[in-house]
């Protein structure tokens, strides 16, 4: 995978991007914490398909596994990134700003949890336990390769299990910080697990594109079967239904309890063309991929089946706009295409330096000699 185009496109944008922060600064910022999320929840989403598959096998894991590792392997850049973000909270969070929060009952009441001191120590600890998290799986991984001894891809299992645990709350917490707090006066229980199922989404989506991109390439051209293929379909399919189920479960449930604190989301989301998109997710995040996916002949044919995980990991970024921009009160700008690609040009470049230090695919594992 080359590493130089995806860097020099990334260095363009963001020089772009820089120049006009200049004539609008907080644009920049909401555009910024936009292209920020989609590439985190990108990395977070490897992160939890890789514990998956560790606790539970399966070869689909097998054929992807370096595409997870080398994504959850971006995470140190993405602590990095997010230092720009700290100098922005006052722009993008209504809790941050004095004012706000002394014109505001709830935000008062909040006051004790979301603050800015406590919040960047909280982050601090994410990124802290995600960190810790990769470099024990990654570890584990290359210890796997260097021996035939059981013992790596037992210790690999024995930490996956509570390690999904703990990447579910971990990552909870950090979406309530950075996502539903935009909206200070809202709250729903079911958001941070629609987030986590929309980043393994896109996570097995974009996993399923490489794995096309390589599927010519020693040494996965001699493995990979249709076999593989519907394996990956059938989780695809899995992860469309789950995401549609929660989003439907959080409008219903707030649609039925119609209370004004809670209604606020929904109707920031259903006018100024906000309703359009709404449809175009429902549509192409989840009824047109469900029904080709139904297909055995769609889930096992690579083509079909990448040109369908292309599409869902294209509609997941306009999903993640969606759930940005609205609460920012912000309509389409340049500067969220330009960001977008910058962060996106950098992580790739990351990611594409991991991938090549490692075969493509995992040695030794005792699940799948041959």
């Amino acid at each position: 995978m080359n590493r130089a185009a995806p860097l020099l496109i990334g260095l363009a944008a963001l020089l772009v991007s820089v120049i006009g922060a200049f004539a609008n600064g907080a644009r920049f910022f909401d555009a910024y914490l936009f292209g920020y999320l989609f590439w985190l929840g990108l990395a977070l989403g490897c992160f939890g398909l890789l514990m998956l598959n560790h606790l539970v096998g399966g070869k689909w894991g097998f054929v992807t596994r370096r595409f997870f590792e080398a994504g959850l392997g971006t995470l140190p850049l993405m602590a990095i990134l997010f230092v720009p973000l700290l100098f922005a909270l006052r722009v993008l969070y209504g809790w941050a700003r004095p004012d706000d929060v002394a014109a505001n009952d709830v935000l008062q009441h909040r006051h004790v949890y979301l603050n800015i001191p406590f919040f960047i120590a909280r982050v601090i600890g994410y990124f802290a336990v995600w960190l810790w998290l990769t470099l024990k799986l990654r570890r584990g991984s290359h210890a796997q390769d260097a021996t035939s001894d059981i013992k790596p891809t037992r210790n690999l299992r024995t930490l996956s299990g509570p390690g999904l645990v703990i990447y579910v709350l971990i990552t909870t917490f950090a979406y309530i910080d950075l996502v539903l707090s935009l909206e200070s006066d809202w709250y729903s229980t079911i958001f941070p697990i629609l987030i986590i199922v929309g980043q393994a989404l896109s996570a097995l989506a974009f996993s399923i594109m490489l794995l096309a991109f390589y599927s010519r390439k020693a040494p996965l051209a001699p493995v990979l079967t249709p076999a593989h293929f519907h394996d990956l379909g059938n989780l695809l399919l899995a992860f469309v239904m789950l995401w549609a189920y929660m989003s439907f479960a959080q409008f219903l449930i707030i649609w039925n309890g119609n209370m004004p604190d809670e209604i606020s989301w929904y109707l920031h989301r259903s006018s100024s063309g906000w309703k359009m998109v709404a449809l175009v997710l429902g549509m192409f995040h989840f009824a047109v991929p469900f029904a080709l996916l139904l297909s055995r002949e769609s889930k096992r044919r690579l083509g079909i089946l990448c040109t369908i995980a292309c599409a869902v990991l294209l509609v997941h970024v306009l999903d993640v706009y969606w759930l940005i921009a609205p609460s920012l009160h912000i309509h389409a700008h340049w500067l969220d295409f330009t960001l977008f690609a910058g962060i996106g040009g950098l992580w790739l470049t990351v990611f594409a330096k991991n991938l090549a230090a490692y075969p493509l695919l995992p040695l030794n594992d005792p699940r799948y000699a041959t």
